[in-house]
């Protein structure tokens, strides 16, 4: 379906039982909505309905030019947006990677709009801002984001040779036909701009103003992740003042919703049913 939000135009996969408790998927770089696929067969049999934009640059109707347009102030204000165009006045609320980043700020600053927050593989803004400022093993893990900020040329490296840089990131999610799922929308005019943009409009300060989380918390990551280490993933407990679960999946890398769906079903839900 399509959700008139602040003048934009976003594309929302919905499902589940109507009436049931709302939670809102919020996917990372360089996915979409459809990264939950996996996942959501075992919410809708919980009885929970189910939100997942594509967010701000991805939806082809939501996708702004201006770098300042994609700083996390506007990401979050498009959630909050969403949840008031659907009728949601709380959801759970669940993000990875770049939607992970939103959610957190999410919970922070709108608790009220928040009933529980699972957040995968990218932890809390203000841990990750002291792992790039404190650990070299991070910040080289980070390096990537240097050619991601660099306007015009990461799209050409990216796409050159039939994206071949970007289908290669992506070879972890699965089979060439997922991998082509993820990476040929990118392909069309502006995409992969719009995409990028949200590395382009980010600053350490920006990541380091998100403040506390005190609404029930889990944070998933996985062990073989290459773009986020541990010290960030540890340090993310300091700053989550409400009940928390850290959950580590064994020998799954970053993109924990299309190679590990099942355990990660299995903590959201433990999480919404407050068992964690």
């Amino acid at each position: 379906m399509r959700v008139e939000a602040r003048g934009l135009t976003f594309e929302v996969r919905t499902g589940g039982p109507e009436g049931g408790d709302p939670v809102l998927l919020l996917h990372g770089f360089p996915q979409h909505g459809g990264e939950w696929d996996e996942v959501v067969p075992a919410l809708h049999a919980a009885g929970l309905r189910t939100y997942a934009p594509d967010q701000r640059g991805y939806s082809p109707g939501a996708r702004p030019a201006e770098v300042r347009a994609y700083r996390m102030p506007e990401l979050v204000a498009d959630a909050v947006a969403l949840l008031d165009a659907l009728g949601v006045e709380a959801a759970h609320v669940v993000g990875h990677d770049w939607g992970a980043a939103v959610a957190w700020r999410l919970a922070a600053h709108h608790p009220e709009r928040v009933r529980t927050l699972t957040a995968v593989s990218v932890p809390h803004p203000a841990a990750m801002s002291y792992a790039l400022g404190n650990d070299r093993r991070q910040q080289a893990r980070s390096s990537y984001m240097l050619l991601f900020r660099q306007a015009g040329l990461a799209e050409k490296v990216l796409l050159a040779f039939d994206a071949a840089v970007l289908r290669r990131m992506l070879s972890a999610v699965g089979d060439a036909g997922r991998v082509a799922r993820y990476a040929e929308p990118l392909r069309q005019p502006g995409a992969l701009t719009g995409a990028l943009n949200w590395y382009r409009a980010m600053s350490r300060a920006d990541l380091a103003q998100t403040g506390p989380v005190a609404v029930p918390t889990t944070f998933v990551w996985s062990d073989k992740d290459v773009a986020i280490g541990r010290t960030a993933a540890d340090a993310c407990a300091g700053h989550v003042t409400g009940p928390y679960r850290f959950v580590v999946l064994p020998g799954v890398t970053h993109w924990i919703p299309d190679e590990a769906p099942a355990p990660l079903a299995e903590a959201i839900l433990a999480r919404v049913r407050g068992l964690a």
